[in-house]
């Protein structure tokens, strides 16, 4: 399995001006005495990946109202003291993340990787990640294509535009210069909507900040509003690194691999070599009673690399077999997947 999130202190400066995270250690007692507590301040907005919730975003445009045409002013707002969870008023709070949290949000994620699709070839990288830039459902299809990919109903979209890759390269005064709101890319015509809406994706999910386009263009409706507002569909963002775990055999040769920390730029690598850019994803977002958005406390069994192991002098006991005790000697044991391929 795989992390899929990074540690709530990043960014250290979140964009669209929103709060720094705060995460303090104190001593209990005495600095000598091995007893110790912390305190967390966040916005769940700010960190490096979220998941945007039914109240984070609704139909801002005439109605004022959120999801299944929720009234902005029913739902709670200020600092929520629960002393007993059978006195909750579920009115107040029927679309915050602890609905999610009950189930998670699991299935099958789908990896878009517009960076390789794009310079697979040695070529530029044709748009800024950092600039305004609209994708089209032409330039979905064929990613897809390129990558052998199928989609399914409930899949979980996940798009690699190469934000955070230039995010990681640049230095941290240009990091917080985005502060203010950076512009990004997003898939936002209408022909881009009935393409998600078809395919019936259950959750999507970016690299970037933001899904939308922004600034967002005048006139233009926001991707937001039909997404969340509308749908009640999750959207992701800056999904950005995980770990996977070291395979468990204790014998086997030598392979390249990358290091025990990599984000969707080594996941991209990942991917080309094993040709596959599917795999189980699943998340448990924050019990928050009411919450708007939460880190998604994600993983995912990452498609590993082939591997070629050598075991020696194997012996499958008698009673595992009519016929008697098997003994075979230089197995080669080729995985990949799901699959194991023995060749004698």
């Amino acid at each position: 399995m795989a992390q899929l999130y990074r540690p709530i202190h990043f960014p250290s400066r979140p964009v669209f001006g929103r709060k720094i995270p705060s995460i303090t250690t104190f001593v209990k007692n005495s600095p000598s005495i091995p007893i110790r507590d912390d305190v967390i301040h966040i916005n769940t907005q700010s960190g490096s990946q979220q998941w945007d919730g039914l109240k984070h975003y609704g139909l801002t445009d005439y109605y004022n109202v959120f999801y299944n045409d929720t009234p902005a002013g029913s739902l709670s707002e200020g600092e929520m003291e629960i002393h007993d969870p059978t006195e909750i008023d579920h009115a107040r709070v029927k679309l915050g993340m602890h609905n999610w949290s009950n189930h998670g949000i699991c299935g099958r994620r789908v990896l878009l990787d517009f960076v390789h699709y794009y310079t697979a070839d040695g070529k530029a990288l044709p748009y800024d990640p950092w600039t305004t830039h609209p994708t089209s459902v032409a330039e979905l299809k064929a990613c897809a294509k390129k990558q052998g990919v199928t989609f399914r109903q409930a899949d979980i979209l996940l798009l690699r535009v190469g934000f955070t890759r230039k995010y990681c390269a640049v230095h941290n005064d240009a990091k917080a210069a985005l502060r203010g709101g950076p512009e990004v890319d997003s898939a936002i015509s209408e022909d881009v909507k009935r393409f998600l809406w078809n395919n019936h994706f259950a959750a999507i999910a970016s690299d970037q900040p933001s899904l939308e386009r922004w600034p967002a263009p005048q006139g233009m409706p926001q991707l937001y509003q039909t997404i969340i507002g509308l749908w009640g569909m999750p959207i992701g963002k800056c999904l950005l690194q995980f770990r996977r775990r070291r395979a468990p055999f204790a014998h086997r040769r030598p392979h390249p691999q990358p290091g025990e920390f990599f984000d969707l730029e080594a996941l991209s690598e990942v991917c080309k070599e094993t040709g596959r850019y599917t795999f189980f994803f699943t998340s448990w977002p924050l019990n928050i009673i009411g919450g708007a958005a939460s880190p998604p406390n994600a993983a995912s069994r990452v498609p590993s690399p082939v591997h070629t192991f050598t075991l020696y002098s194997i012996r499958l006991e008698p009673r595992l077999f009519d016929n008697g005790a098997i003994r075979s000697e230089g197995v080669n044991i080729k995985c990949c997947s799901n699959n194991i391929v023995i060749k004698s």
